[in-house]
């Protein structure tokens, strides 16, 4: 069994090469203004172009499948100037067209002027992320940590994740520039907040299904 489907991740070496990155690191929006990046970035030309060549990359293609289509694209930038820590989560929310009425479709929200839903458990079973790493992501840059094969149990509530946390343990999830982290999004993970110097770009990607059913449609698609 491969690791994404036994433990939920795995890490995909050198999927852009460092001119790519660079190329890349030119193209990002001004966040300045921003507490930590945007979730907004799909509709732009040059990430509908990396999404195509991610989805290609022979690295990546077996698990996010031809048939997958670019359903997000956020930006983070994390350093000790723009600082954070996330809890240990599942995520759960998509960005959608529209709201509607459906049996299981919970937790709406508004964010960047995009509607935010709950997705039901099987559209989330579909849903692949790639957290295609800008620079080298090392402990003290604040990695993801994640709980191995956690995305087998279905949603789980906090005193569940709490539970399987401590049976099962987590791994930091550290990577280079060029690297590509890719999970599940019912894994659970967190991360630390950056004690280093360094800064921790990332471009992270949500593919999924083109019809995501529920009476859904995507916000975007690329």
């Amino acid at each position: 069994m491969d690791l994404y489907r036994s433990q939920g991740f795995f890490v995909a070496e050198k999927v852009l090469d460092a001119l790519e990155v660079d190329a890349l690191l030119a193209k990002l929006p001004d966040t300045h203004t921003l507490s930590g990046g945007t979730r907004c970035l799909l509709g732009a030309a040059w990430c509908f172009e990396l999404a195509e060549k991610l989805r290609a990359n022979p690295l990546l293609h077996p698990w996010i499948g031809s048939q997958s289509v670019a359903v997000q694209c956020s930006y983070f930038e994390k350093s000790i100037q723009r600082n954070w820590l996330v809890a240990m989560h599942q995520d759960r929310s998509v960005p959608v067209a529209q709201r509607v009425d459906g049996l299981g479709l919970t937790g709406w929200s508004d964010k960047e002027g995009q509607v935010f839903v709950h997705a039901p458990l099987d559209l989330l079973q579909q849903l692949v992320a790639v957290r295609l790493h800008l620079d080298d992501c090392f402990a003290e840059d604040g990695p993801l940590r994640v709980v191995p094969a956690s995305h087998r149990w279905g949603l789980l509530s906090d005193e569940e994740a709490a539970s399987w946390r401590q049976a099962h343990g987590e791994l930091v999830c550290e990577a280079s520039a060029g690297d590509a982290l890719v999970l599940s999004p019912l894994l659970l993970h967190a991360s630390s907040k950056a004690s280093g110097t360094g800064r921790r770009r990332l471009l992270h990607f949500v593919f999924g299904p083109r019809e995501p059913g529920h009476g859904l449609s995507w916000q975007s698609v690329r």
